[in-house]
């Protein structure tokens, strides 16, 4: 007997167009065990994408996608989007190298109209994508889909501004779980949760189900009054702050009621304007230990369906870890040190810092510009901010780091969680610009310690810097001890690891490790003297250490886990030509010009020429010797 049978055989969601109500329970019972039974075994986002399966059948029924235009946001959510949209089949693929995206990609397939790796973005796209509309004439419908935790971050607050005052037709179905990956803060998290406990909910909803049901009458008052759908559909008292905004507000809603939902959709659609829908769902909705954990649950390894227990992984201490132990260490001793985080307590190890001083700990929701200049502020009054973001997500700060903290060199610490290639989340996540994109600011200090026992040094030393502000970054996941004792940490000032004449790899941060293989591989296998040096710091970088292999060697390698393009090769280069020094061959490895894709980080580093096997063909390069490394693969864009 077939599992899914009607999984099977959907083509798209237009096949949706044919299934009455039993069956379309039957697809979102198919699609729950479909998904539970798969990412077990795989792993990847999953509380989410429980909670939004009745949400995306029901909106895919009553819209025709790829006609309608549907945003989707945060993309983490997007699984059961993958289920219905032709890639079934590729789910055990999904974040696997060579397998489907994890997030939604528009190279992907065309029912991804738009790519969602960070929060907040939906509702700019989508009124791009409804003012295209107008400006053309088409008849298409714009819904962006918004997670309660995204609409924290500012942009979409701004896009709401902006949609009010162009009036133009959109749908906003705002998915409200009560959670980001961790709970929600903020004063929208706030109001909505005073929404959620409507005393008429229950009554209110009978009311809508009744009417939708029967005469329409949702569609025929909002076609006769402004606001009529919103005071039939809620109590006078709620939604105010969407009407005020230029949304007519219906909710809230029971986002697991499928064919309630279908009928809301097909009225609501009609409505002129901007409309906005509350709709209200369960975080791991059919899987009870992800509805009780949430948070534990929101991405997974593979578990057991039966306990929910995750398969055991040995691997040493994290630099995130290492992070937070030496945080709170040091907090313990400095009552100014204070802690900022954009939403991702658990990612950056912070929740650990909030237990122990829950009052010098601050998430500001997803609203990384928020996070850069509240710690500028706090820094200007005398205290000691660490702001901990993901390099991939620090991007959306740059002109606050720029302007608020740099300009006005307040001592603010940046730890770049993340940094480098992240794996199987992809091109998204990969933090491999933070060199390039903060390499060029005035007072800026960059960093990056080799092992996690550096990092605890490195951290030590920038929490006690306090005359500007420190950026240092750090990799997802642990690594080897390189060295059990190190140099004292000094402001541009490198460490050599390994001595040679023949040439220098200069490396920046963990990557170290890579270059000691290489250097190794080198002098057993083929009696080259390579020197290794640990730069430390992107900025200053050691100009006397880097000028003098330089001229001694006169080859270099560079390595750094950034992308090559202005990153800590370019400034070895910009070095080299300050001081004059000529006669030198270098080679620079780093990212290429190109998105990334996703994959284990090995693979991804040997795409790329930045694992052992690429440091030893560049080696072979500058010397003009086949050194029988093997052939360079072909790189893959994402």
């Amino acid at each position: 007997m077939d599992e899914y049978p009607l999984l099977d055989r959907l083509t798209g969601p237009e096949d949706l167009q044919a299934l009455g109500s039993e069956e379309l329970q039957a697809l979102v019972d198919e699609l729950r065990r479909g998904l539970i039974h798969t990412i077990s075994r795989v792993g990847g986002h999953f509380a989410p994408n429980l909670g939004v399966i009745e949400l995306t059948v029901a909106l895919y029924k009553a819209f025709r996608l790829p006609h309608d235009k549907v945003v989707w946001d945060v993309g983490h959510q997007c699984y059961p989007h993958k289920m219905l949209t032709g890639r079934w089949k590729q789910l055990p693929t999904i974040k696997q190298y060579g397998g489907i995206s994890g997030f939604l990609r528009r190279d992907e397939s065309p029912y991804d109209q738009w790519g969602a790796g960070h929060a907040s973005t939906s509702l700019s796209a989508a009124l791009g994508f409804a003012k295209a509309r107008d400006l053309r004439g088409s008849d298409e419908k714009v819904v962006a889909v918004i997670g309660d935790g995204a609409l924290t971050g500012g942009m979409a607050l701004e896009a709401m501004l902006n949609a009010s005052s162009l009036g133009t037709d959109i749908m906003v179905v705002l998915n409200d779980n009560k959670m980001s990956i961790a709970e929600n803060v903020g004063a929208i998290s706030t109001y909505l949760a005073k929404l959620r406990l409507q005393p008429l909910y229950q009554r209110v909803e009978s009311r809508v189900k009744r009417s939708l049901k029967g005469t329409g009458l949702l569609y025929d008052l909002a076609a006769g009054a402004k606001h009529a759908a919103t005071h039939f559909a809620t109590p006078s008292n709620t939604g105010v702050l969407f009407e005020e905004m230029g949304f007519q507000y219906i909710g809230p809603l029971d986002g697991h009621d499928t064919d309630f939902m279908v009928d809301v959709f097909e009225h609501a659609k009609n409505i002129k304007g901007p409309v906005l829908l509350h709709v209200l769902t369960t975080k791991g909705k059919g899987y009870e230990i992800a509805e009780q954990d949430s948070r534990v649950f929101h991405a997974v390894t593979p578990f057991t369906v039966e306990d929910g227990k995750f398969e055991k992984k040995t691997s040493g201490v994290t630099y995130t870890q290492a992070f937070v132990e030496t945080l709170n260490e040091a907090a313990s001793q400095d009552p100014k040190i204070v802690a900022i985080t954009a939403a991702m307590p658990d990612g950056t190890g912070l929740a650990k810092f909030a237990d122990r001083f829950p009052d010098r700990y601050f998430d500001v929701g997803i609203a990384e510009q928020h996070a850069v200049t509240f710690a500028a502020g706090l820094a200007a009054e005398g205290l000691t901010p660490v702001c901990a973001i993901y390099s991939t997500f620090l991007q959306r700060a740059y002109d606050q780091i720029v302007h608020d903290v740099c300009l006005q060199n307040l001592p603010v610490v940046f730890c770049l969680d993340r940094a480098g290639l992240v794996g199987d989340d992809g091109a998204t996540h990969h933090g491999v610009f933070d060199i390039a994109y903060l390499r060029d600011i005035p007072n800026l200090l960059l960093m990056s310690p080799k092992d996690t026992l550096e990092m605890r040094e490195m951290l030590r030393w920038a929490l006690a810097y306090k005359r500007g502000p420190i950026a240092l970054r750090y990799p997802r996941g642990s690594g080897d001890v390189i060295a059990e004792q190190s140099a004292p940490i000094e402001v541009g000032r490198s460490e050599t690891l390994l001595r040679g004449n023949d040439l220098g790899i200069l490396a920046y941060g963990p990557i170290v490790s890579v270059a000691l293989d290489a250097a190794r591989r080198l002098r057993d296998e083929h009696g080259v003297g390579a020197e290794v040096v640990s730069a430390r710091w992107a900025k200053p970088l050691d100009a006397e250490a880097i000028t003098h292999l330089a001229r001694r060697t006169g080859r270099i390698v560079t390595l750094e886990d950034g992308a090559v393009r202005g990153g800590f090769g370019s400034a070895v280069l910009e070095c080299l030509a300050e001081q004059n020094v000529t006669g030198v061959s270098v080679r620079t490895l780093g990212l290429p010009d190109h998105f990334v894709e996703h994959g284990p980080i090995p693979i991804l580093r040997g795409l790329c020429g930045i694992d052992a096997d690429g440091v030893v063909r560049a080696a072979s390069d500058l010397l003009g010797r086949n050194l029988s490394a093997p052939a360079a693969p072909q790189t893959v864009a994402a």
